[in-house]
């Protein structure tokens, strides 16, 4: 019987998997990082199969799997249940779980101890928390434990509604110097990369050229260090609006709305199953089956 190899601590890559060090030495070569958001063992797997090399199990899971509204419903326990799935399915991609809303903003033992569930329950390689000011300190505790961590600042979803909802970032000097000035911040603090989202694509360049970790792009422009997107948008799988930053490779629903379609008509005009989707038994354990059915009957 084979075994999976135990999975190393936080940062130490399992035989196969990027190292995080890689990712400062793909932003140093100039080498473009690739991230997806991925919710399930079969989309981990299939963007491994793809060469992604980050997979981020999002809090957007609360809007494009659980059917929220926005990312806060999240849990921590939904957030670890479907990390454990993603890291079942993938092997190369580094495995980054996002802290949902509520599990590192009241402390920063909360946040260590949240930080910790996600690396020993479901095999996370880092942690991804929104903001900087007070979650400088989150970041400080979480990395001093050895956990990794990713950074997230621009428009932040988790916070919306204080950013006044979902628009870009730093569009005036004052806005753009603050998020120049939390990201060298957040970079002291310990972050490995940070996640970009919808700022003005200069101020993310002058951002990625301050820092010497990567930056990751999400509608923030191509001089980021990398790019993410959301795993039902890029396949065309989500319903709801989708930002302006949202390149959409495939229209999944469609097709995946014809197939259901079809498998129902067979079935309700008995077409499915055929024969060739059925199971057979011998005739002789047949014939004793039939004779056991006909006793039971005669009790």
């Amino acid at each position: 019987m084979t075994t999976r190899p135990r999975k190393p601590a936080p940062g130490t890559p399992a035989p196969g998997k990027l190292a995080l060090p890689e990712l400062a030495e793909m932003k140093r070569r100039g080498d473009p990082i690739v991230m997806i958001t991925a919710y399930d063992a079969p989309s981990g797997h299939l963007a491994d199969a793809a060469g992604v090399d980050v997979i981020l199990v999002g809090d957007s899971a609360a809007m494009v799997v659980l059917g929220h509204d926005s990312t806060v419903p999240a849990t921590m326990d939904e957030m670890i249940v479907l990390t454990r799935a993603v890291n079942r399915g993938a092997r190369r991609p580094l495995v980054v779980a996002d802290m949902p809303f509520g599990s590192f903003q009241v402390s920063d033992v909360q946040a260590l101890e949240n930080a910790i569930r996600f690396v020993k329950e479901s095999g996370a390689d880092a942690v991804k928390l929104e903001g900087a000011g007070p979650a400088l300190a989150r970041v400080r505790a979480v990395t001093g434990a050895g956990i990794p961590v990713m950074g997230h600042i621009g428009l932040t979803p988790q916070t919306a509604t204080m950013l006044g909802g979902f628009k870009a970032q730093g569009r005036t000097a004052a806005k753009a110097a603050r998020l120049y000035e939390d990201a060298l911040a957040l970079q002291d603090a310990g972050c490995f990369s940070i996640v970009l989202e919808a700022v003005p694509s200069p101020v993310a360049a002058a951002i990625t050229e301050a820092l010497d970790i990567p930056t990751i792009g999400i509608g923030a422009g191509a001089a980021c260090d990398g790019q993410v997107l959301v795993w039902h948008d890029l396949l065309g799988l989500y319903e709801g609006h989708a930002p302006r930053f949202v390149k959409q490779y495939a229209d999944l629903a469609p097709a995946i709305t014809e197939a259901v379609e079809r498998y129902a008509a067979d079935v309700r005009g008995g077409s499915f199953p055929e024969e060739q989707h059925t199971y057979s038994i011998p005739d002789e354990e047949l014939a004793l089956f039939e004779e056991a059915v006909a006793a039971s009957l005669k009790r």
